[in-house]
């Protein structure tokens, strides 16, 4: 098996001017069942349809445990983003399906708070995964799919030098419908200065 650039660190923390981006920890159930409970309308457009246990303490551990054990085999990198200033959560960021040999990929995708919407941190937190995906991991290309109607998204993708490359039709189950989605890419050679 080859060895991956993180697989053996117990942990993983990314630093920007406004935004950290560590794993999660179970300790940070509350904060984050309260951001996405206040946040319910504002993603449910854009994110699969939520059991009726999303917000359970007992899903939450389930989920921390999945989020490790992908860390740990190397296939994903979920972060959660906070405030520098304050300290409070604002989202969430994963590079995730990460692969090795002749792709050097992963797929990237994001959620922010409602409350958070609009102030850039969403496009520092992308960036900052980007200089990790390329520089540290050394991969050739990440991509993003987004649905058509998510402006917010488009803007930050494009704002960080992803190009549309087409449209993925019928792609994901989202909010309980087959949604379209533009196919988005960057790669290595794409990201001088972010």
């Amino acid at each position: 098996m080859l060895a991956l650039p993180f697989s053996r660190r117990e942990s993983l923390s990314l630093h920007g001017k406004r935004v950290t981006l560590r794993l999660p920890e179970r300790g940070d159930y509350q904060e984050w069942a309260r951001l996405r409970g206040n946040s319910r309308a504002f993603l449910e457009p854009w994110e699969p349809r939520w059991a009726p246990d999303e917000l359970d303490r007992s899903g939450w551990r389930h989920r921390v445990s999945r989020y490790r054990e992908d860390f740990a085999q190397g296939t994903a990198i979920p972060l959660l983003i906070f405030e520098n200033i304050g300290g409070k959560l604002a989202g969430g960021i994963t590079l995730g399906n990460i692969r090795y040999g002749v792709a050097q990929s992963g797929q990237i995708g994001y959620w922010i708070g409602e409350s958070f919407a609009g102030k850039g941190m969403m496009l520092e937190s992308v960036r900052l995964v980007l200089r990790h995906a390329f520089d540290t991991m050394r991969l050739h290309r990440v991509e993003a799919a987004c649905i058509p109607d998510n402006a917010r998204s488009i803007r930050v993708l494009e704002k960080a030098g992803f190009q549309r490359e087409g449209l993925l039709r019928s792609y994901l189950l989202i909010n309980g419908a087959w949604q379209d989605h533009y196919l988005y890419a960057i790669i290595s050679t794409d990201v001088r200065g972010i």
